[in-house]
């Protein structure tokens, strides 16, 4: 199988110049790049006529194909598996596994608990088999769906933490530790990327540093990454880099701090510092990327709203604590007073702008697109009050959009080397248009309209940056002999479409998607083909 890439300005995803010419690949693999200068008008006939597809790319640009370091598409893989969102937005790698709370592993005992503690972020299914275990187990799934798209994956730290000792807030023990080391090992053997942690999530989030610290000298050990969704994000975020640094120092480990930002309006004045602190780190020796996705909200599970405590013991503790007026009166009261270190989305972002995006049953349905006051008036209770209510009715399984940053920081946080871009994108529900639209919203607003990026370096964010930041062998660059993932876009009509109203509508402008050497889109439409592989961390390149 060969396909010829003719007539295109390359963008090889390094960093260097734009240039025109052609492409061949020949099976899954990019067989020979070949600059107008380099080959003539016969010889380029002649590779036409014995190639079995030929793509006329004038007046396009052919990248390599976009890298999605920040996924929430692990259910979605298996129950929906073409991945329309991404794969129509340029997207042909999605790194899983995010935020410390993901598929595997999980121990059958656990399911039906994880589950539930999932069904915020991921959704849930009653279509697939639940029994899968371990990464390897889940991995099986991933490849028995055929994925239109690749898919990596992050070995979640809450995932092993519930294997090693439980959905418990108590502090783990010697022997809880070497079960979490073990399974690091095992998991890491697998072929995960490295781990991920999301500390402001059950049960990540009763974590102390010393943890992290050891399972990440297992992680350094096989070349992966730390990506972290850090403590804080708002009032304590510059103790909570520090604590992410030192992790790097004490293990060896990379470090990627996750959809990286600074949230309200209270805090935005540190940007100086955090800009700051992040070269501090590298100069502390500390190897330091992160992704971000651009928009000034972000999106989560509604449950984040509510004090760590409230969490204990998983899903089914929360929802019995809902139901109790006490414990509702003390999560009122801690949200008000706060906790020292705890990400209080509720004041640093305020209700007004925390709007509800997806619930799990039908009665709910009429409350999505309503922020926290609305919801309240609606129900005529206070806001909290009607957010217990709703969460207690969906057993927590609700999704929320925040507003929390500005424009000015996303350009200076984007114009840092550290940067790669993501989506971020959870697909359930109403979701963020960013699940739809994050790339090509690079592409049209700060590339094209702003002109705050160069061409040459958005893509590189998209692609190089992303696969040596997560250690992706042969993706990520128009380079012979890598992998045939190709993204050709027109960059003076590619745009995003989708808004916060009416965000699930797909970009123009991305016109050809090749996944492993396979045309997948082709003038914009999807070819109904999946040549998506699950790519495992070779850690002994």
């Amino acid at each position: 199988m060969s396909v010829l890439i003719k007539n295109g300005t390359i963008i090889d995803g390094t960093g260097d110049k734009s240039y025109k010419g052609a492409i061949l690949l020949v099976n899954n693999r990019i067989s020979k790049i070949m600059p107008d200068e380099s080959i003539s008008k016969i010889e380029l006939k002649l590779l036409e006529l014995n190639a079995n597809e030929v793509i006329d790319a004038t007046g396009m640009i052919v990248a390599p194909g976009f890298i999605d370091t920040h996924s929430h598409s692990d259910l979605k893989v298996l129950t929906e598996p073409s991945l329309l969102p991404k794969l129509l937005q340029g997207i042909t790698t999605e790194v899983l596994g995010q935020d410390g709370i993901s598929m595997a592993p999980l121990p059958i005992e656990y399911i039906e608990p994880w589950r539930k503690n999932l069904a915020g972020l991921n959704g849930t299914s009653d279509v697939i088999d639940w029994t899968y275990e371990n990464c390897e187990g889940y991995f099986k799934l991933i490849e028995e769906a055929k994925p239109a798209i690749n898919m990596a994956y992050l070995l979640p730290h809450g995932n092993l933490r519930m294997e090693a000792m439980g959905l418990s807030s108590e502090d783990p023990s010697e022997k809880d530790i070497k079960k979490m080391i073990e399974i690091t090992r095992r998991e890491m053997e697998m072929g995960c990327l490295g781990v991920s942690s999301g500390l402001i999530y059950m049960p990540c989030a009763y974590s102390k540093t010393q943890e992290l610290i050891d399972i990440c000298k297992v992680v350094a050990e096989y070349k992966g990454v730390f990506v972290v969704h850090q403590r804080s994000e708002a009032d304590d975020i510059l103790t909570s880099m520090e604590e992410v640094i030192h992790i790097g120092e004490a293990s060896g480990v990379d470090i990627h701090f996750s959809h990286f930002k600074i949230c309200g309006e209270k805090n935005w004045g540190k940007i100086d510092e955090i800009l700051a602190l992040l070269d501090e780190g590298k100069t502390r020796g500390v190897q330091i990327s992160f992704d971000q996705y651009p928009y000034p909200a972000g999106s989560t599970m509604l449950g984040v709203i509510l004090p760590p405590w409230a969490h204990d013991g998983g899903t089914d503790m929360l929802v019995k604590r809902l139901s109790d007026p006490l414990e509702r009166a003390r999560m009122t009261r801690t949200i008000e007073e706060g906790i020292p270190g705890w990400d209080n989305f509720v004041d640093f972002v305020g209700i007004d702008n925390i709007y509800i995006t997806s619930v799990e049953s039908e009665k709910n349905k009429d409350v999505i697109q309503l922020n926290l006051t609305q919801l309240g008036q609606k129900r005529g209770k206070t806001a909290l009050e009607a957010t217990y209510d709703l969460l207690l009715e969906e057993k927590n399984a609700v999704g929320m959009v925040n507003f929390y940053g500005t424009e000015e920081h996303i350009t200076r946080i984007m114009m840092r080397e550290e940067m790669n871009a993501c989506t971020d994108g959870l697909l359930s529900g109403i979701p963020h248009p960013r699940a739809y639209g994050a790339f090509p919203r690079i592409l049209r607003k700060y590339v094209r309209e702003e002109q705050s990026i160069g061409l040459e370096e958005a893509i590189s964010k998209m692609t190089h940056k992303a696969a040596e930041h997560f250690h992706l062998q042969q993706r990520g660059a128009i380079i012979e002999g890598f992998y045939g993932d190709i993204t050709i876009f027109d960059d003076m009509l590619v745009s995003d479409l989708g808004t916060y109203t009416d965000p699930m509508q797909f970009p123009k402008g991305i016109e050809y998607v090749l996944v492993n050497g396979d045309i997948i889109v082709s003038a914009g439409a999807y070819l109904e083909k999946r040549s998506g592989k699950m790519i495992r961390h070779n850690y002994k390149y």
